[in-house]
Order: structure tokens, then C-alpha cells, then sequence
């Protein structure tokens, strides 16, 4: 054997040539090759799925969120004893001068039967100021249609003007589908606390024109909740010049908690508060324990395939072990030898996951279009509004998420490799030779 020569530069240029020769097996290597196949489209499927559902589940989290806080606001003060409150005018006055309070908006409340020729079901009446509805971007939005409008005008226009003095309801998109109605129909509303007679309380049935009829985009709301004028819903539940609830909007939702003590102290005495967190801990710990189990399960699928390749790569190493020991004897050192097979598995994991990564990213941008094509195909709606409370699959791809992904999928790659090119490095050449 001749003397061994300086070591090559790293990642020398014939390294690289010889990484991508045993990448394009022969014939009779052709069992390696597949192994190496398998490992990359395991890569690529695991990075793909594991973008494609974290995102989904960020988008679930967001929207939810979005939704929930768009319809009930980031907290709520109510009465301690559970009574209306009477002097809510200068109570919103005060709250509303908090540093950090967009919103402070009164309301009245109370559950009814909504009912029509169509349906009867049940409904969430809620009173409020028509400046305070206007304000609401779940409501007033580009998904608003409404009947108020000036005499002789053709068609409906896109604002709530006149809210207050209408009379009528604004009902969301779902109840109005239930129930068969549109803009300028009737839709009674009975209430089981009426006036008091000799046979006990009556129940209260009254007829009010839909006036309005507003999309949030989540079924749990859009099929249930009907919104009247504060003054109308005051005299309908019998709660003279009070509010059931006063409801605070914020400038940052996650500072809620830090606000509590300037806002129960504009609030003053007799007065509870409840967050949002407070009001959804459940529901959003469930989410997020769903994200982390998601998560935990999904990187086995990578880890599974990047044990393919280092079973790929220690049979590449066998099946090579002639021609390590060649080179060896021609001068190449220890370290080439195993920076060879270091850069033929790593090239396995960095395509797999760059692959995966693009195809995240295209069935992110387009999940909504995917999940109809689905629907059609297999002729069943595979996200199920009322189940799942969004009208539409939601994707929201998180950077620093995905970053961290892909470097967690290339750590596994590269981590990989390193037994068997140590293996392979390790190898006498001597001892391949002769028993070759």
C-alpha cells in the first residue's frame, strides 16, 4: 500500500462526484437505490404533513379566535349579584377612557324560540346601540346585506344606517337559510318570560321584519344569534333603561389579563369581570395540546425515515466495501471517505426535505380548493360547518414553525449519516482486500 497522501480539502470536488456516483446505483446496486428512494419520499411526506396540519391547526386556532373575540369581545363585565345593570351609560363612559380599550359597548341579552313557517329553533337575542354594531367588523363587513335603505331605492344597501329606529333584527346567514328568509321577511321571537298573570308568566311572542343579514363565518353564531336594537330588546325583556352585560374590546388580547385591575377600578364596585381566556381556557388548551400530540406523532413519520437512510447507506457501504478500500490505497483519507458517504445520505434528507417543504407549501395556499375537490369527489362534505363551527379550512403557516421544521428534519438527515460513514471510514483496507 502506498504512503497516505495529505488529506483533501474538504468536500473535494472528486468527494462530491463519487457522493452522486452511489447516489445512481447499478443494476445490482438496484435494492439501495430503492431504500434510498423510500427514505426520501418518507422525508418528503413527513416535512409535507407535518407543514400542511401545524398550519391547519394554526389556522383553526386564529380564525377560532378571531371569531369567538369578533363576537363576544376580549371581556365582559357583569352585575356580582346577576342583576341588569342600571347605570350602564356612564359605566361604558368610564371603561371606554381605559388607556388600551377600543370598544366598551352595552348590551342586552337573553334567550328566545325563533320561529317562522319554515323552522322554529333556538336563538341569542343580544340589544345593542346601532354605533356599537357599526363598529363590529364580524358583522358590519363586506358580507353585510341589509334592507335599510330610502324610499325607492331599488336595491339593498351595505350599511346598517337607521339600525336603532328600524324595529327589525339583523340575523346571521345561517338562521336566515334555516329558516327560509330574506331581507323584509318576518321572523317571530318568542320569549318565555312575559308579563305575569293569574296562570303564571306568559310567554312573549312578538313579530319583527329582518332587516339585515350579517355573515361572522362561524356556524355556532351565524345560525343562532339575532341582534335588535338596545332599545327595542330593553322594553321586549322587560329590563328598564339597564344593560345585562357592558362588553370590552382591547387594542392586544394577550395584554387582557395585565388590564384587569385598571379596568374593574373604572368599572367601580358591585361589578365582575370575565376574559376571554377565562371564558375559552378549555377549548384553547385542547387545541394546543392537540398541536403538540400533532406534532410529536408527525416527526416520527421523518424520524422513520431517516432510519431508512442509515439502513440505505450501511448497505451502500457494504456493497462499496472493494472500492473504499481502493481508494484508501490510492491515498484518500479516512475523513474523505466518510465526508463521500456523509454527503450521499445528507443529499437524501436535504432534497426529501426541500421537496416536502414546497409541497407544504403548495397544498397550504390551496387547502381550501383541495378540501372542495375532495367534497366533490367523494361526494361527502369533509369539513362539516356545524361540526367543525368554520365555513372554511383555514391554513396559516407560522415562519419561525416552518423554519423549524425543515431544520429539524435536516438535523435528522444529517444525524443519520454519521454511523455509517464513521462505518465506512473506519473500514481496514487491508482486511476488504483480502477477502475480496
Amino acid at each position: 500500500m502506498s504512503s497516505a497522501l495529505p488529506d483533501t480539502k474538504p468536500f473535494a470536488l472528486f468527494e462530491r462526484m463519487l457522493a452522486l456516483r452511489y447516489l445512481m446505483a447499478r443494476r445490482r446496486e438496484g435494492f439501495v437505490s430503492v431504500i434510498s428512494l423510500i427514505s426520501f419520499l418518507g422525508i418528503m411526506l413527513g416535512v409535507a404533513t407535518l407543514i400542511v396540519v401545524m398550519a391547519v391547526l394554526n389556522g383553526f386556532r386564529a380564525e377560532l379566535l378571531d371569531k369567538i373575540l369578533g363576537y363576544s369581545g376580549h371581556a365582559s363585565f357583569y352585575s356580582s349579584d346577576g342583576a341588569p345593570i342600571p347605570d350602564y351609560d356612564n359605566i361604558t363612559s368610564r371603561i371606554a377612557n381605559v388607556p388600551g380599550v377600543k370598544l366598551a359597548m352595552p348590551f342586552v341579552e337573553g334567550q328566545v324560540m325563533a320561529s317562522s313557517r319554515r323552522n322554529n329553533t333556538g336563538a341569542l337575542v343580544r340589544g345593542v346601540h346601532e354605533a356599537d354594531l357599526k363598529r363590529l367588523p364580524s358583522i358590519n363587513n363586506q358580507d353585510l346585506s341589509t334592507a335599510l335603505k330610502e324610499p325607492g331605492t331599488p336595491d339593498p344597501v351595505m350599511s346598517l344606517d337607521g339600525f336603532d329606529k328600524s324595529g327589525g333584527v339583523a340575523i346571521g346567514e345561517g338562521m336566515a337559510y334555516k329558516h327560509g328568509l330574506g331581507l323584509g321577511s318576518t321572523l317571530t321571537i318568542i320569549s318565555p318570560n312575559g308579563p305575569e298573570t293569574i296562570m303564571g308568566s306568559a310567554p312573549r311572542i312578538r313579530d319583527f321584519t329582518v332587516v339585515a343579514i350579517f355573515k361572522i363565518g362561524m356556524s355556532l353564531y351565524d345560525d343562532s344569534v339575532i341582534y335588535m336594537p338596545l332599545a327595542e330588546a330593553q322594553e321586549y325583556f322587560v329590563v328598564d333603561n339597564a344593560a345585562s352585560a357592558i362588553e370590552v374590546t382591547v387594542d392586544n388580547p394577550e395584554e387582557i389579563e395585565e388590564m384587569k385591575p385598571a379596568l374593574l377600578d373604572a368599572a367601580g364596585p358591585g361589578l365582575d369581570i370575565q376574559t376571554w381566556q377565562q371564558r375559552n381556557t378549555a377549548y384553547f388548551s385542547t387545541l394546543a395540546v392537540e398541536r403538540n400530540v400533532m406534532f410529536l406523532v408527525l416527526t416520527m413519520i421523518i424520524l422513520v425515515a431517516a432510519l431508512n437512510i442509515i439502513s440505505g447507506l450501511y448497505m451502500l457501504v457494504k456493497d462499496k466495501t472493494h472500492d473504499i478500500a481502493i481508494l484508501r490505497t490510492m491515498g484518500a483519507s479516512a475523513a474523505s471517505v466518510q465526508r463521500v458517504f456523509f454527503m450521499t445520505g445528507a443529499a437524501i434528507g436535504v432534497t426529501g426535505t426541500l421537496a416536502g417543504f414546497l409541497v407544504g407549501l403548495l397544498i397550504c395556499l390551496n387547502v381550501e380548493s383541495i378540501r372542495q375537490f375532495i367534497s366533490w369527489l367523494s361526494g361527502t362534505d369533509v369539513f362539516n360547518s356545524e361540526l367543525y363551527y368554520l365555513s372554511q379550512l383555514p391554513a396559516d403557516m407560522d415562519l419561525k414553525q416552518t423554519i423549524g421544521i425543515v431544520l429539524m428534519s435536516l438535523t435528522l438527515s444529517f444525524a443519520a449519516t454519521l454511523y455509517p460513514s464513521w462505518r465506512a471510514a473506519r473500514l481496514d483496507p487491508v482486511e476488504a482486500l483480502r477477502y475480496e
